[in-house]
């Protein structure tokens, strides 16, 4: 009786152990399968394969990458691909850089639109064009959210360019090629032209030629400095010359077009915030009189020749922006 008991004792803790190496196992085992669809790596590729694919060549493989990454969602992703520049929406969302689909861009469109007309639609005496232009400016933050952090890649990509320049031009001067110096400009540079660099370095190791991957680099980065770049370097192969002193000579006046550009940003910037507050004046008074006297207010969307009042003063409020911005804005 006592030897039975022994060996049952001694099975619980033999099962005790076997349940404890069970349960580490499969940890180890989610972990694995969580890092292998979310982990750096995972997430490191899929940017790759986005960046691939908004470069807008053609091929079987590129529509294939360009699918995939419009939504999960087969029926979602057969919708999309039906609606007209959706290819350009794509492209537009990896240039700023963001790791948004295009389905979770118009979803969150659509949400921020649904939800804030909902919203809207409780406040009394409103009219319902009032909601929809609300509904309106909220479907659009999501774009200008794009367009903004577009901007500050595009911004950082050309105050890297100057440095990676020189990098590349060193690298030539040591004796490497082309593709080695690239090679080597990607791992000293930081993203995002780092990462853009390594993009083409991929691309020419995978068999695209040297004319094709610069010309798609100019495509992901819409910069009229890497235009510069990539055609001088087009142009190099093609005519032959000092590829080294190019590179220099362009490294300087990307430098000298930035330093300019900062000065006419300083001497603008008072230009730019009187437009903010000018245009952003009449929207927050209206506002914060409607909150204190809601009925002195509403004579503006029940009475007629309030609402032609309205229509004149948003039409005369964006002449007023367009002009100001054209006076602002110094292309250089």
């Amino acid at each position: 009786m006592e030897m039975i008991t022994g060996l049952v004792g001694n099975l619980f803790y033999v099962f005790l152990v076997l349940a404890l190496i069970a349960f580490v196992l499969l940890l180890e085992g989610l972990y694995l399968a969580w890092n292998a669809y979310r982990g750096p790596e995972a997430k490191r590729i899929e940017q790759r394969l986005r960046a691939m694919s908004a470069a807008g060549g053609k091929g079987v493989e590129t529509s294939l990458l360009k699918r995939r990454m419009l939504s999960e969602v087969p029926l979602l992703e057969r919708w999309l691909l039906g609606l007209p520049r959706v290819h350009e929406l794509d492209r537009l969302l990896q240039q700023s850089g963001l790791r948004w689909s295009v389905a979770f861009f118009i979803g969150l469109s659509a949400t921020l639109s649904i939800a804030t007309f909902l919203m809207l639609g409780v406040v009394p005496y409103l009219h319902w064009m009032i909601q929809l232009a609300g509904a309106t400016s909220a479907a659009a933050l999501p774009g200008l959210y794009v367009f903004s952090k577009r901007t500050q890649r595009l911004h950082r990509i050309e105050q890297q360019l100057p440095e990676t320049l020189d990098l590349i031009s060193r690298a030539l001067k040591a004796g490497h090629a082309f593709p080695s110096a690239l090679q080597m400009a990607a791992e000293e540079v930081s993203d995002p032209i780092g990462g853009e660099l390594r993009i083409v370095h991929d691309e020419i190791n995978y068999g695209v030629a040297i004319d094709t991957a610069l010309n798609n680099f100019a495509v992901r980065v819409p910069s009229t400095d890497i235009r510069y770049f990539v055609v001088s370097v087009l142009i190099q192969r093609e005519t032959g010359g000092n590829l080294t002193e190019l590179l220099g000579g362009i490294s300087t006046l990307v430098r000298e077009r930035l330093k300019l550009l900062g000065r006419v940003r300083v001497l603008s910037a008072e230009g730019r915030m009187s437009a903010w507050i000018l245009g952003a004046l009449p929207v927050v008074v209206g506002a914060i009189i409607n909150l204190i006297n809601p009925k002195f207010m509403s004579v503006l969307w029940t009475d007629p020749l309030g609402l032609k009042f309205i229509y004149a003063a948003v039409v005369m409020m964006i002449l007023g922006a367009l002009t100001m911005r054209k006076i602002i804005k110094i292309r250089v």
